[in-house]
């Protein structure tokens, strides 16, 4: 069974995420644990997560098919003490929110150095997992691949693997690879034996099992743009044939698919269905 969804709206609460999941025709889902632009964040309150977790159960939507997206202000490589220090406190709530939601992974960008350099932004990384993970002991941690602007660390595989073989509990830590991001970054996903030896590559870093969702996204730019913009399935770069290509490998379609794609809820409801054209299944 394809695991398929988008990146839902939480305005209102949480609550609201199970049955517009199925509205749009998913069974995966992912979302922000708070407002993404904000330093501030909170525990949900008891009602919502009573209604969320019921609705859960009503639509059938498994653990392994759920995700929440860290904020964006976040940035646990940075070597501005203070800056890291608020990275550290809003991930470990973030951390916490998902617990208590019930939600098992929380992805997040690895971050930028700005100019310090990538071992000792990696070393920054390291030491706030570290200390996260200590604090809050459920929580699984994805690191999601990047393009290579701005000081981001993240745009290899290597580098995705010198933060998870470092940590304290390399157990709880995996990989979300975003479709844009690989592209942009230069790996032609859109190539059977590229996308094999990327794969192949994943596997001898870390182990496939560590590839826990894929970020579904078409690309504005060419291969190796390094400029990460998001295009709807089918409209971009990487295009129908690229994404068939990918999406029809076995080892991806064991793998849930989360939409980031521009738009609204009637929007990915619209790429979905193009998903399942794309690679020649029923919906």
């Amino acid at each position: 069974m394809i695991m398929i969804g988008a990146h839902m709206p939480i305005g209102g609460g949480f609550k609201r995420v199970p049955k517009e999941t199925y509205e749009i025709g998913a069974n995966a889902f992912q979302i922000f644990p708070h407002n993404p632009r904000q330093w501030r964040a909170k525990l949900p309150n008891e009602e919502d997560i009573k209604i969320f977790k019921e609705r859960i159960k009503m639509y059938n939507i498994e653990i392994e098919s759920m995700l929440c997206h860290s904020g964006y202000l976040i940035n646990i490589a940075s070597p501005n003490e203070e800056t890291w220090k608020k990275s550290l406190e809003l991930l470990i709530l973030e951390m916490h929110i998902c617990k208590t939601l019930g939600v098992k992974y929380l992805n997040i960008h690895p971050g930028s150095h700005l100019k310090s350099g990538i071992e000792s932004g990696i070393i920054k990384i390291v030491e706030a997992l570290n200390i996260a993970m200590d604090e809050e002991s459920e929580t699984f941690i994805l690191l999601e691949n990047v393009t290579k602007k701005g000081g981001n660390i993240g745009s290899t595989l290597e580098e995705l693997n010198s933060i998870i073989e470092k940590v304290k509990h390399p157990e709880r830590v995996g990989i979300t690879i975003d479709t844009c991001h690989a592209w942009d970054a230069g790996y032609n996903i859109a190539n059977k034996e590229e996308l094999e030896k990327f794969l192949k590559k994943i596997d001898k870093l870390f182990s496939i099992e560590k590839l826990k969702f894929i970020h579904l996204n078409d690309s504005k730019n060419e291969l190796g743009s390094n400029k990460d913009r998001h295009e709807n399935i089918g409209k971009g770069k990487i295009g129908k044939e690229g994404l068939k290509i990918f999406l029809e490998n076995k080892i991806i379609q064991n793998i849930p698919w989360i939409l980031e794609t521009p738009g609204d809820n009637e929007i990915h409801k619209n790429d979905i269905k193009e998903v399942f054209k794309i690679i020649g299944v029923k919906q």
